[in-house]
């Protein structure tokens, strides 16, 4: 297993001026957007969806149905961008890449004892290997945030990067569980932890525990991730998810991400929303920024 480069420290990761993120994110929040640039970003926000469906009630049938809508976002409405990606459990992948053939959309898929990371290296390996051998482009892993908080980082670190040898040449998207961290501090510190272990994405939540993505969190691990490009010239993507239901907040990550790391990061390989229910409201707004019209929320499948 590779281990913390010599001389690196993660404990002195920079702090966090908490302050100075509320700031910045009160002036985002408070900013208005012309008819054109929202159109523009509501087109973006709709092609960076992961639409995903991680409950015990999973059936082939409902993420055949999840595959389905991912292809057919509004048959009636001509040129619409399509999401990302379909994320699922890995013993769903097959079913998925069976679906989405010939469409586009990667297959994304959450292991290493999802949502609470509670399981051995040897049962996480596993649970990657499957999802990977049964063709998923994207793994989401979340971290051991016992061992983060017992401040063995070696172990953090550890783990992740023997996840990233697993996925091989499919993506790593590292959960952090931002909401179980409990200070901007830690949350700067997990980042840097996992970008240095090769993390392709840094990713707030796995969705299950509230609070979930925020503004401010998400300005923080943008920061870190706008470190590491200056320290090493390595691009890292970021993924915020749950919580993210309507497009007028999806616009806001968006004027957040262009204004910390520029217009590189705009497109769906290097930012994704983890938030399915984001789709229907953007589809939405998008109609209604053309037509003039509202459609009602009966027109748009809910699952």
């Amino acid at each position: 297993m590779n281990k913390i480069k010599q001389g690196f420290d993660f404990s002195s990761s920079p702090k966090v001026d908490q302050v100075g993120i509320n700031d910045r994110i009160a002036r985002i929040t408070a900013r208005s957007i012309k008819k054109e640039s929202k159109m523009q970003g509501l087109r973006m926000a709709l092609n960076m969806i992961d639409l995903t469906t991680l409950e015990g009630a999973d059936t082939d049938k409902k993420v055949m149905q999840l595959c389905n809508k991912a292809q057919h976002l509004h048959d009636s409405y001509p040129n619409l961008p399509s999401v990302a990606a379909v994320c699922v459990y890995p013993n769903f992948v097959k079913t998925a890449k069976e679906c989405l053939k010939g469409s586009g959309i990667n297959v994304a898929s959450v292991a290493t004892a999802f949502p609470s990371g509670h399981s051995s290296l040897k049962i996480k390996l596993l649970d990657t290997n499957i999802a990977v051998d049964a063709g998923a482009e994207e793994i989401d892993m979340v971290i051991s945030r016992g061992k983060f908080h017992e401040g063995d980082y070696n172990f953090v670190y550890d783990e992740i990067a023997a996840i990233k040898e697993a996925c091989g040449s499919s993506r790593l998207k590292v959960i952090l569980e931002t909401g179980e961290l409990g200070t901007f501090d830690k949350v700067r510190r997990a980042s840097d932890i996992a970008m240095e272990a090769g993390a392709d994405f840094i990713k707030t939540s796995t969705g299950k525990i509230s609070p979930a993505a925020t503004l401010p969190v998400t300005l923080v691990m943008l920061e870190a991730i706008k470190d590491y490009y200056y320290k090493t010239g390595v691009q890292v993507g970021m993924k915020p998810a749950g919580g993210i239901s309507n497009s007028k907040l999806a616009l806001q990550y968006l004027m957040l991400v262009k204004e910390t790391l520029g217009k590189d990061w705009l497109t769906n390989e290097w930012f994704r929303f983890g938030a399915s229910s984001l789709a229907n409201d953007l589809l939405m707004q998008i109609i209604k920024q053309d037509t003039g019209i509202y459609q009602s929320k009966d027109y748009f499948s809910k699952d």
